[in-house]
């Protein structure tokens, strides 16, 4: 199987150091469009069936294995089919974008800030107000609330609807604004992606690094990719291709086409370390 070439110097110059030194490499992925074809509702979405087994032909043969999303941990976990999966003992999971943590079996999750259970209780009545479109719907995430617009008759146009009264309430709450594919969503402030993955490359010494991913929230990754670059880790920013997010595809030095492609790029990647 041939490995894509990337199509920047930087990526592919850290493709080239990942696979002289795999070692020293973490892989690193967004979950939702990256791993799991994004489906109308988030609650069916599933990894792509080939995930588990690639990932488990990559895991020893890298540093480490992070997945970055902003699903609760544990959903991404189960999702996954990762809990149990032979051979990713040391896969580990950043949920809810980094303030979560599974590693080893193990969940660790703190308090939600005070902010979110009082978007919770004003949502609805805010949605009502606004008359959004039978198909808007909300996502309780415990640590975060989704409004999704995707089942409506207009998802872009709901989405202009929502996006400024979500913005003014997450201001009057204390939370942030995280835009994605047809959501709009209320997060506690202080870390995304890009931190989550600075950290975690930092705290595995790892000197060359992939991230792929496919939405908004995945700018702060690449961001992250860039700073780490300047840091001496060869990165190397991959993008689950689809047109919703053009904005991510003109930044990666790779695109490939969706969670297919993505596990296309992975099985090939293995192939060239197992060599």
């Amino acid at each position: 199987m041939t490995l894509p070439r990337p199509r920047t110097a930087e990526g592919a110059a850290a493709l080239d150091r990942l696979l002289a030194d795999p070692s020293g490499a973490v892989l690193a992925f967004d979950f939702d469009g990256t791993l799991a074809p994004i489906v109308p509702d988030p609650r069916d979405a599933r990894a792509h069936p080939d995930v588990p087994a690639v990932l488990s032909r990559l895991s020893p043969l890298v540093r480490a294995l992070v997945i970055v999303t902003g699903r609760p941990a544990a959903v991404a976990v189960e999702y996954g089919g990762f809990a149990g999966a032979d051979g990713l003992s040391g896969l580990t999971v950043l949920g809810q974008y980094g303030r979560e943590r599974w590693a080893d079996g193990r969940l660790t999750v703190p308090e939600p800030p005070p902010g979110v259970a009082v978007a919770r209780a004003e949502l609805p009545g805010l949605l009502e107000r606004l008359a959004v479109p039978a198909g808007t719907w909300i996502e309780d995430k415990q640590h975060a609330l989704a409004v999704h617009t995707r089942r409506t008759s207009d998802p872009d146009g709901a989405l202009e609807l929502v996006r400024g009264p979500l913005t003014d309430l997450a201001a009057r709450t204390g939370l942030t604004v995280e835009p994605g594919r047809m959501v709009v969503e209320l997060r506690p402030p202080g870390m995304d992606k890009g931190v989550a993955l600075t950290g975690f490359v930092a705290e595995h010494g790892a000197t060359s690094l992939l991230y792929a991913g496919d939405d908004l929230g995945d700018l702060a990754a690449f961001d992250a990719v860039r700073d780490l670059r300047g840091r001496g880790v060869a990165g190397l920013t991959v993008c689950s291709g689809s047109d919703e997010v053009p904005e991510l595809a003109g930044r990666a030095d790779l695109v490939v086409d969706g969670p297919a492609g993505v596990v296309g790029l992975l099985a090939g990647l293995a192939a060239a370390l197992e060599g």
